[in-house]
């Protein structure tokens, strides 16, 4: 059994993570007993290449030093992505780990992961409990952040329990896929649902990815599972704690690109399976249609030039 661990860096915002996501990575490789295939990612686009250097210094001491890719531009999540589960594939990897850097690793996560996936051979994906991370504070806290993620009527994707203090009500919850903050996929199954070559849609650039990758497991009757006993921390800093107030206010707090990306890759989310929902599901959807479009005009007419973007992705589909 081999198992590629991943992730992407990006900028200044993912270095000041790196010295403690690294360390904590280190351990917990330790502990899984396994083989494994460091991969990094770095889609900064412009210099200095922090992250490359933070990268070189870690390896030079580590027992998994990682294999740097530097893309010297922004490919995106998904494009990112793609490369690195095609290196792991060339690398003869059974399993995909991918981390977001702005975490912590609990020293039992990765080995309760790959034990999940290698003892239940109908499972293509596993995914951990995620606690928020107060970064600042260096604090790890009991408040979730994402048990994985659910799917409600209407192609309304959100993170299980997120916001909420854990006392262990979702530990046996179904889901239905993994957060792309941290998710295990069983390599054969990333193969099955691949779609003109790519594993992640490369369409979707950053954002909504996850749950795109999801739902074609999903299409696929491919089953997705939380472990409960697999632990992280993440900083989610503009992440809301619930209520409509608060949710507005930590959308406000994120930058037009990113509040953009996501409200355009919601809408091809919508076109991408417009079909393969019920009635109920589409009366739903054609009402958040509406909504978006009246919440554009009045609140973020900055997401209106969105809108031939989005009609670009919908004719792809074509």
């Amino acid at each position: 059994m081999k198992l590629a661990v991943a992730f992407l860096c990006y900028n200044q915002s993912s270095a000041p993570y790196l010295p403690d996501f690294l360390t904590s990575l280190e351990a917990a490789l330790e502990a899984a007993g396994m083989e494994v295939f460091v991969l990094a990612g770095d889609n900064s686009d412009q210099p200095p290449y922090v992250n490359n250097l933070l990268i070189d210094s870690h390896n030079r001491q580590s027992r998994f030093p990682a294999r740097l890719f530097s893309f010297e531009k922004n490919l995106g999540f998904a494009a990112a992505y793609n490369r690195l589960i095609t290196a792991a594939v060339s690398e003869k990897c059974d399993y995909f780990l991918m981390l977001n850097p702005d975490m912590l690793i609990d020293q039992e996560m990765i080995k309760e992961l790959a034990d999940t996936l290698v003892n239940n051979n109908r499972l293509a994906a596993v995914c951990p409990k995620i606690y928020r991370w107060d970064f600042p504070a260096k604090k790890k806290t009991g408040t979730l952040d994402s048990c994985g993620i659910i799917l409600k009527s209407g192609l309304r994707f959100s993170d299980l329990g997120q916001g909420k203090e854990d006392d262990g009500r979702y530990d046996q919850s179904e889901i239905f896929g993994s957060s792309g903050a941290a998710a295990c996929f069983r390599i054969s199954a990333l193969k099955k649902i691949k779609i003109k070559g790519q594993y992640f849609d490369e369409r979707f650039f950053m954002y909504k990815e996850d749950c795109d990758l999801a739902y074609r497991l999903h299409l696929a009757g491919l089953k997705t599972k939380l472990v409960p006993t697999a632990i992280a921390y993440h900083d989610r800093s503009a992440a809301s704690k619930g209520g409509f107030l608060k949710t507005w206010q930590a959308w406000r707090r994120r930058s037009p690109l990113t509040r953009s990306w996501s409200f355009v890759n919601q809408h091809f989310l919508f076109a991408k399976y417009w079909s393969k929902e019920p009635l109920k599901s589409k009366s739903l959807i054609i009402i958040q249609l509406l909504f978006l479009r009246i919440f554009a005009l009045i609140f973020a007419r900055f997401l209106l030039k969105s809108y031939t973007q989005i009609r670009s992705l919908t004719k792809s589909l074509n």
